[in-house]
């Protein structure tokens, strides 16, 4: 996927395991300050950062390995931008994911693996009933925010949501209450709240509607 679009000199890429190293670094600036991330990852005790590397190093090795869709936004020949994508039938149950969980006990810790697991599964158990998208990883780096790249880069979300008829929507979570106006300028709603020390991350839904159903629905209306 090779995409020009509005923001002048920016394209939208598909990504392979050759882009791995430039996606965690991208993904590293924009989640050590997230508060989700200080707070399962202990930002106040020494390693954090090394804690929060290991996490999306482990994170992304998992979703390539599982052939998921990875997306990036290009400057020049600068990532700036990325998101990774979970198929609607995958669902990830980590606690399953012997090998990620052995590799993450070895480089982020037993506490925070455990906090991160338990985490995962209040997210689970508030996913919609029918199968939806989940969208674990995006970010942008923080050079590069507040120029459009990250709603360029969902957006790119969405489209591929649209390719495939299994799903029936996109689902999201922040710990930062300062994103929801954009996700909700987006179409996202709250699907529940996970209570995490003295704040929320917030798990977001929109519904995506396949293409070839929207293809369909015109000739429906014509009866």
């Amino acid at each position: 996927m090779a995409e020009n679009n509005n923001n002048a000199g920016a394209v939208l890429v598909r990504l392979d395991e050759t882009a791995r190293n430039e996606a965690q670094s991208v993904l590293f600036h924009a989640y050590r300050e997230d508060p989700t991330f200080q707070y399962l990852f202990d930002h106040r005790k020494p390693g954090y950062n090394q804690r929060v590397r290991a996490t999306i190093r482990e994170l992304i090795d998992l979703y390539l390995e599982l052939n998921q869709e990875a997306v990036g936004v290009m400057i020049d020949d600068t990532l700036v931008a990325v998101a990774f994508l979970g198929e609607p039938e995958l669902r990830i149950n980590l606690a399953d994911q012997f090998g990620w969980r052995v590799r993450m006990v070895l480089t982020a810790g037993f506490s925070s693996t455990r906090r991160y697991l338990e985490y995962h599964q209040k997210i689970r158990e508030l996913l919609p009933q029918r199968q939806a998208h989940q969208l674990p990883l995006m970010g942008v780096n923080p050079k590069y925010q507040h120029k459009g790249y990250g709603r360029m880069i969902l957006q790119a979300v969405e489209r591929l949501c649209e390719d495939n008829p299994r799903g029936h929507g996109l689902v999201l979570d922040t710990g930062n209450s300062r994103y929801l106006p954009f996700y909700q300028s987006e179409g996202f709603r709250s699907l529940g709240k996970i209570r995490l020390g003295d704040f929320e991350d917030h798990v977001l839904f929109r519904d995506v509607i396949p293409a070839e159903r929207q293809a369909r629905e015109p000739a429906k209306q014509s009866f």
